[in-house]
Order: C-alpha cells, then sequence, then structure tokens
C-alpha cells in the first residue's frame, strides 16, 4: 500500500511536492473508497484506495506519476547499471541553480504489514544520500543511511551498530556511487531487505493508456486463452460493457507462408514459424440473436483499449497492487472509466485494498457517487517560473453537497487552462493569421 510519495527538483517540480493517499477524518462518504489497515503509530488512520490527478496540459501531473517510475527503476535496475553510467534523473531545468542541486524522492508505504520510509538524493553522477527507516512497532528505526561526503571523497554510514538491521561490510563494499544499496543488497541475497525490494518491484505497477503510449492486448488474451476464473471476469466484463460483445476468446494458431514479406530469408521463416501467434476474436450479438465473430482488427480503438486493460485491471484487484495510469479516460467513454473505478473503490470487488492514481481531464468523474473529496488532487504551474506545484482539493473546504464538477470547470481550485482572449484572437483582431 501506497501512503505517501515526495518530489523535488525533478522535471517541472522545482520545489517539494507530495502526494498524500491518507483519508480525512472529516470526510465520512464513501466508506468502502477506503483502506482500514491498522498499523502501529498510526491509529485510527485510514487510507484512500485511489487519487485523481486533475490539470491542465503540461502542469506536471504526468511527471508527478514519472518521479515515481523513475524511482522504480532505479530501484529494480540500479545494481545492474555499468560504473560509469549516469544516473537516469533529469533536475529542474528553468532555474540554473537547480541543475547543481540533488533530485530528491521520498516514499512511504507498507510492505508485508510494516511500515517502511525510503528517500534518496540524487545527482547524474551518484547517489548523494539514501535512507530507510521501518515502523514495525511505531516508532522508527533506522535500519541504514548514507550521504556522501566531498570533503573526504567517501560515503558516510549510519548507525554504525543497528539492533534493527544488521549492514553487511561486503554488501557496502559491492555497492558503486550509481547504485542504490537497497539494490544492492538484495541483489547479494539480502533477505530483510527483499520485503522492501519486492513493494518496488513486485507491488508497484505503471499503465500508459495515452494515444501516444497504449496497452497490449497480450495479457487479456493469455488469460482467455487459458480458461482462467480471471479469464471468465474478462468476458463478464465485455459483456457488460455497452460494446456489443457477447463472447471472446483467445487461441493459438500457425503463421501462414504469406503473413512473411518476399525475400526473408528462409532460416528466419522458419525460426519465426516456431513461435505459435495468438489471436483474439470477439463476438457480437447480430441479426436473428446470431453470435457474430469479428476479427481484432475491425473493433473500435475503444474496444481494443477496454480489453486490453481488462486483464490488467483484473489482476490489480485479485493482487492488492499500487497501479499508477497516465490518461486513463483516453480512448474510453467516461461511463466506463466510472464503472472500472467503481470495482476499485468496492470492498467486494477489491478486498485486498489495490490502489490507483491516475491522471485524467475528465471533470465528469467528479462525481460525488464515485469519489471523495480527499481522493482530488490538482497539479499546476507557476507562470512566472514554469515550477509545477501540487494540491489537494481538500485545500478548498468544498461544502458538502457542492457541485465540483461546476466548481473544476468554472476554475475554482486552479488547474484548468487559461486562454486570455481564445484560440483564434489572433484572425480577429488582425494578428499574424489574420486574412
Amino acid at each position: 500500500m501506497l501512503i505517501e510519495f515526495s518530489v523535488k527538483n525533478f522535471k517541472s517540480f522545482r520545489a517539494e511536492a507530495t502526494l498524500s493517499m491518507v483519508a480525512s477524518n472529516y470526510d465520512k462518504e464513501l466508506p468502502g473508497n477506503l483502506i482500514d489497515m491498522p498499523l502501529a503509530g498510526l491509529k485510527d488512520t485510514r487510507f484512500v484506495k485511489g487519487a485523481a490527478l486533475y490539470g491542465a496540459n503540461a502542469s506536471g501531473k504526468s511527471n508527478l506519476l514519472f518521479a515515481l517510475a523513475t524511482l522504480q527503476e532505479l530501484v529494480r535496475e540500479s545494481a545492474d547499471a555499468k560504473p560509469e553510467a549516469a544516473v537516469q534523473v533529469e533536475n529542474f531545468a528553468l532555474a540554473k541553480e537547480a541543475v547543481a542541486e540533488p533530485v530528491v524522492f521520498e516514499v512511504t508505504f507498507v510492505a508485508g504489514g510494516v511500515r517502511y520510509e525510503y528517500a534518496t538524493a540524487l545527482s547524474r553522477d551518484r547517489v548523494l544520500a539514501e535512507r530507510l527507516t521501518a515502523y514495525p512497532e511505531g516508532k522508527a528505526q533506522l535500519w541504514y543511511e548514507r550521504n556522501w561526503n566531498p570533503k573526504t571523497g567517501a560515503y558516510e554510514w549510519t548507525p554504525e551498530r543497528s539492533a534493527y538491521y544488521q549492514r553487511d561490510p561486503k554488501r557496502v563494499e559491492f555497492t558503486r556511487p550509481n547504485a542504490f544499496y537497497l539494490s544492492t543488497a538484495v541483489k547479494l541475497n539480502d533477505q530483510q531487505l527483499a520485503p522492501v525490494y519486492g513493494w518496488f518491484t513486485k507491488q508497484l505497477h505503471f499503465m500508459n493508456l495515452a494515444a501516444d503510449g497504449g496497452i497490449s492486448p497480450s495479457f487479456t488474451a493469455l488469460l482467455l486463452k487459458d480458461n482462467s476464473p480471471q479469464g471468465r471476469r474478462i468476458v463478464d466484463l465485455l459483456r457488460h460493457a455497452d460494446f456489443g460483445v457477447c463472447s471472446a476468446r483467445a487461441f493459438e494458431r500457425s503463421w501462414t507462408r504469406q503473413e512473411f514479406p518476399d525475400g526473408m530469408p528462409r532460416e528466419m521463416v522458419e525460426e519465426i514459424k516456431k513461435q505459435k501467434r495468438l489471436e483474439i476474436s470477439l463476438a457480437h450479438r447480430g441479426a436473428g440473436d446470431k453470435a457474430v465473430e469479428m476479427p481484432w482488427e475491425s473493433e473500435s480503438a475503444g474496444t481494443r483499449r477496454f480489453f486490453g486493460l481488462a486483464g490488467p485491471w483484473l489482476d490489480v484487484l485479485a493482487s492488492g497492487y499500487v497501479v499508477c495510469i497516465d490518461e486513463l479516460d483516453t480512448s474510453m467513454h467516461p461511463s466506463m472509466v466510472f464503472e472500472l473505478l467503481k470495482l476499485v473503490f468496492s470492498e467486494k470487488h477489491n478486498p485486498k485494498g489495490a490502489q490507483i492514481v491516475f491522471t485524467t481531464h475528465n471533470p465528469l468523474l467528479l462525481d460525488p457517487t464515485l469519489i471523495r473529496r480527499d481522493q482530488v488532487w490538482f497539479a499546476d504551474k507557476k507562470k512566472t517560473t514554469g515550477e509545477s506545484f501540487l494540491y489537494p482539493l481538500t485545500d478548498y473546504k468544498p461544502r458538502k453537497g457542492e457541485s465540483l464538477v461546476r466548481g473544476y470547470l468554472s476554475g475554482r481550485y486552479g488547474a484548468v487552462p487559461f486562454i486570455s482572449d481564445g484560440l483564434l484572437a489572433g484572425e480577429e483582431n488582425g494578428g499574424v493569421n489574420a486574412r
């Protein structure tokens, strides 16, 4: 479970920005949208199952998700990076002094029933700081911290000795400047850190539904082909969605010679033909109530996107993952997105407390029957400096019953594009495009 994530001096974020999944104790609406997980030291604290990020184009909302994805990638891959490789972070670029300052990430999460805080400061040259704190009994336990000392040209490690975590000198020795100790130690079989590493690499997931990204239908198709319980639920989802689909199947078939271009070497053709091709076929209700199978290529973009998303979505719910999705509503009707979110915000369909953090422009999702006020966040930019900042809807203290849709569209909460005189003002006023 994700509790909080902070980022500083990364891409469009200059000052620290923090997204919190802690629920408001003052909001009693939609209790099904909450995770009630007793944690030592956090008495009477509950957590939301999802957070919606709103904002104009280029406001920074996607960069927030990208920051968390960057941290995940560094945890997963830094131990295998080449010694001379640069750390893959991007400083805020619109202030000269920011280039010399570190990129900072900090995340609080729950793994194996224990709350952890992991924080790091990075330059392109090295890991400048790394810290892991655990709260198994509510009180902070500093497991390890390393800080780069430029005067001595070495890392300083604390605590020297710990009753909570035994730091292995050999693992310290093998930790390169451009790698996390967390990543290196787990690669060297540190079992105590394995749950922390596992949260980043197994529990945290990302999906890109943007128009230039998209999601492959392969995972959903494999669930269908294997006739798993999840596969049968996928068919139910498709039937209940308004696509006219009454059944679905996925099957393997052999390649035909006509599918290979003329002149392709025979050895290459034979190698490819060893691999089966996975086909997807959706059946639609036709005249006389007959089911007519249609080729995958003939399906609409919305149907294909929904199909591709259905398998991973159900897998997230079944496994209790944390999933971050950029542009959730791309190529899907708002009603479909609404219903998918209802599955996440359901005690019946989401018993393991899966969480979703998503970006959207769709104001219709600000429906008080779907989402709580403490689940809505906004990203905006300072016009004077170009830096992004993040803030929750609750800062505006919207009244119970207040139309969040109307408030957002009217600009009351900010985070909407400002177009001074309309996009075609230049034509009307004799501008460069005037005729």
